[in-house]
């Protein structure tokens, strides 16, 4: 894992087509902005995960009920 130090305002490349800037430090949360092609596909890590779950489960061929219902309640 690469770690890096940012101040406000101050920004990180990733590759030519995206921009991450810290754009507000308010006690221990950090608020970042990300500019990306539209295409690219941003997700907050516990959304992420969730997504994935949801397509193993999709992909088993059969779901059962009560688990589809879970699913969909978040």
């Amino acid at each position: 894992m690469l770690v890096l130090t940012r101040k406000l305002g101050e920004s990180i490349a990733i590759d030519d087509h995206i921009k991450i800037t810290v754009v507000q430090i308010k006690g221990k949360q950090v608020r970042l902005g990300i500019q990306a092609p539209k295409e690219t596909k941003i997700h907050r890590e516990e959304v992420y995960t969730s997504i994935q779950d949801q397509n193993k489960v999709a992909g088993s061929g059969s779901v059962p009920l009560d688990e589809m219902s879970k699913q969909l309640k978040g």
